[in-house]
């Protein structure tokens, strides 16, 4: 018998019995703005750029949502997404009660329960595991800012095993291999200097696809103003429609060009020598390092021609120091990808960008003191050094692989907390990875506002409310202004859904560990930490956001020394790190496996409409994007006898076969590849508008390709065929 089935929740349990009309049916509404109209301010939620923005509502109703002027993140305008932020709120498929596995007549079975017994049950099941294995073995995966409540509540108990699913399957190689060359990271949001850039060059990064909202509007402008943009994408993407060029390069082969364009660029003389002399260390190191790799040599490898390579290495050079050679966001392609982030660091260092006007500006943030809250005591063992000791370089949790330290009788993690993260469609292969963890774990606690896959996997699952319906803490992200920003509820919470802080308050008050959170509401520490700063809670609900005066310089300071947070304490274009844990110091090409006979690289993306899988169920959002396609070239289409509207199987070399997915027939794509939108091809019906649409590719991938510098997971080296099917989606 299993330990834990796979189960759904029910109707019953979850959303009322009928689907209300998308567009609210044909009756007669008053007119917008005709009732009574008020205003909260919030922090969009819908994805990790969390803009600012103002709630309306009308006679207590929601009536639009839009970006707040004063905030740098949105300037005044939300996303595509963000205005359809509403649909999140009024979604009727949302979690409404704690729900508990128990074991009914005919299996097991989710029972709705209380908030106390569900916090008796996770208590006991956390206390049973600290006496049997030891408080530390307990982990928390979390994408979103309430992880830290449940973060703290873990520490609180002795557990201090957490990960974020976004470095591991996201930034981790851009984060890593910039840490390792200037000393820190990009930042979030990103800290490029698009405004006032000459030269941009964006690798695999559909910026105007995946709506970061200042990131497009920064490079919209940049564009009308006549920058000289170039775009590395084996698909004709939205940038790459905008650029002066396109290089259609052959999958994996990144790290070719960007060795190439080094080799061109010191040879020719081109680099920023002053900036090199004062500010680098290990440039005679990579000066022999790219030698053999000229743009001849890329030729073979990419299929970009080597007049155009030089050409594009001298745009680069002409245009620097206002060069940005874009440091990209999801960047776990092909296994190599902290060394391919580190070879773009290389290059922007080689052109003087770092710091300077055009490249990367310094970030700041405002300085806000923590509540007044005991220290949690000490883990009985240091769980990286146990469960990542290949990856002494990574500060933070790998998801990957502290899923893969959750299975089996030894396995060191025996509960888990998830908050905010759809595991199975994050993770490649993560349908196999839950199942086999379900079998392993004591305890599996799933906080979510909807019923996602994960959710069939829990003990206990708790639904929270939306961003619209609670206080959470102070948005204060680096930027180029420091600002603070409120999110304030606008509603009630719906049903018997409750914020983060609230769970994770109540927990560690049945563990005996309420005082680390001392307080009886979250709006006490708002306040507390408000006047700190020479605010309050009662300023920041009237004006949203905040700024507050620079203290350091937004760039380098001509003609003074600077100190990288380096060994060296330069930009360390040879990495001595890399080299003492075995690594190579310098970026180093490897071909990618090339697809089977009748293959295609499997490619995928996001979209202007979605949020990853996260936002399909929006009613709102769904009605713009209800379905993905995949993207086949022309030659493809003709071997497979499929056209435009056709539908298809994607099938994986393991046999392994997607649900049903609409074909378009386009020559922007190259010949050899395949481009899906990721996020679709959800297979439990209690989303009742995302059950069954699309395909799903995380689902498809079979070679997948462990980066050896910080274990993120390469999903771009996975291959698929096409089946025909008369089967709709």
């Amino acid at each position: 018998m299993k330990r834990r089935e796979f189960l759904k929740i029910s109707g019953a349990l979850g959303a009322a019995g009928v689907m209300p009309g998308l567009l609210g049916g044909c009756t007669s509404q008053p007119l917008p703005g005709t009732g009574k109209v008020t205003t909260t301010p919030t922090v969009c939620n819908i994805c990790f750029w969390q803009c600012a923005g103002t709630m309306y509502q009308e006679d207590g109703k929601p009536w639009k949502v839009v970006g707040h002027p004063d905030d740098p993140h949105c300037r005044g305008r939300l996303c595509t997404r963000g205005t359809g932020g509403i649909g999140s709120y009024e979604d009727p498929d949302r979690l409404r009660q704690p729900l508990l596995r128990v074991e009914g007549a005919d299996g097991q079975e989710f029972k709705p329960v209380s908030w106390d017994e569900a916090f008796d049950f996770i208590a006991r099941r956390m206390e049973a595991i600290g006496e049997r294995h030891g408080r530390d073995r307990l982990a928390l995966f979390s994408h979103g800012g309430g992880g830290k409540f449940f973060r703290t509540m873990l520490q609180a108990f002795g557990s201090d095993a957490y990960a974020h699913p976004s470095f591991a399957q996201c930034r981790g190689p851009r984060e890593t291999g910039f840490g390792l060359t200037y000393g820190e990271g990009v930042g979030s949001p990103d800290r490029t200097d698009m405004s006032h850039s000459r030269c941009i060059v964006l690798i695999g990064s559909h910026i105007g696809e995946n709506l970061h909202n200042s990131q497009v509007q920064t490079l919209t402008e940049a564009i009308g103003r006549g920058v000289n943009l170039i775009t590395v994408d084996p698909r004709f993407s939205v940038p790459a429609s905008k650029s002066r060029h396109w290089l259609a390069i052959k999958p994996g082969t990144d790290m070719a060009l960007l060795l190439a364009w080094m080799n061109v660029l010191i040879n020719e003389e081109r680099y920023d020598k002053d900036y090199v002399a004062n500010h680098c260390s290990g440039f005679d190191e990579l000066a022999a390092h790219v030698q053999p790799f000229n743009p001849e040599w890329a030729y073979l490898e990419t299929g970009i021609e080597p007049q155009r390579i030089r050409e594009t290495a001298r745009a680069m050079a002409a245009a620097a120091p206002a060069t940005l050679i874009h440091p990209g966001r999801h960047t776990t392609w092909y296994g190599d990808d902290t060394q391919r982030s580190r070879a773009i660091a290389i290059l922007n260092a080689l052109l003087g960008s770092w710091g300077r006007p055009g490249g990367y500006y310094y970030q700041e943030k405002v300085k806000l003191p923590k509540f007044p809250a005991p220290k949690p005591p000490k883990p009985a063992s240091d769980w990286k050094a146990v469960v990542q000791k290949d990856f002494p370089l990574v500060s933070t949790g790998i998801s990957n692989v502290m899923v893969d330290a959750s299975i089996g009788d030894d396995a060191f993690f025996k509960g888990w907390f998830v908050y905010a993260t759809n595991l199975p469609m994050t993770l490649p292969a993560g349908h196999d990875k839950m199942e086999q963890a379900a079998q392993s774990l004591d305890l599996m606690v799933v906080v979510d506002t909807m019923p996602a896959e994960i959710t069939g996997y829990a003990d206990v699952v708790l639904p929270e409310c939306t961003y619209l319906e609670r206080y959470d803490q102070l948005r204060n992200k680096a930027e180029r202004t420091p600002t603070l920003a409120l999110r304030m509820p606008a509603f009630e919470p719906r049903y018997d859904s409750k914020p983060a802080w609230w769970m994770a308050k109540g927990i560690a008050g049945k563990l005996g560990l309420g005082e680390y959170f001392p307080y009886q509401d979250y709006k006490e520490v708002l306040d507390w930490q408000l006047k700190q700063v020479g605010s309050s809670l009662a300023e920041m609900e009237k004006v949203g956001v905040k700024a507050f005066p620079r203290k350091t310089p937004v760039y380098m300071e001509e003609g003074k020394p600077v100190q990288f947070n380096t060994p060296s304490g330069k930009i360390e274009l040879y990495s001595g790190l890399l080299e003492e844990v075995g690594q190579d110091p310098l970026p180093k090409y490897t071909p990618p496996d090339r697809p089977p006979e009748g293959y295609y690289h499997l490619n995928y993306g996001r979209s202007p409409a979605h949020t990853f899988g996260r936002t399909i169920n929006n009613p709102q959002l769904f009605e713009l994007m209800p379905e993905n396609a995949v993207w086949v070239h022309p030659a493809a289409a003709a071997v497979h006898g499929v056209a435009s509207g056709d539908y298809v199987h994607l099938e994986n070399p393991d046999g392994k076969r997607s649900q049903a997915i609409r074909v378009r027939v386009t020559q922007r794509i190259r010949p050899d590849s395949i481009f899906m939108v990721h996020g679709f091809g959800h297979t439990d019906p209690r989303q009742r508008l995302a059950y069954g649409v699309g395909a799903d590719d995380a689902a498809l991938m079979h070679n997948v390709k462990i980066d050896p510098v910080m274990g993120g997971t390469g999903l771009r080296a996975s291959f698929v065929t096409l089946k025909k099917t008369s089967e709709a989606s």
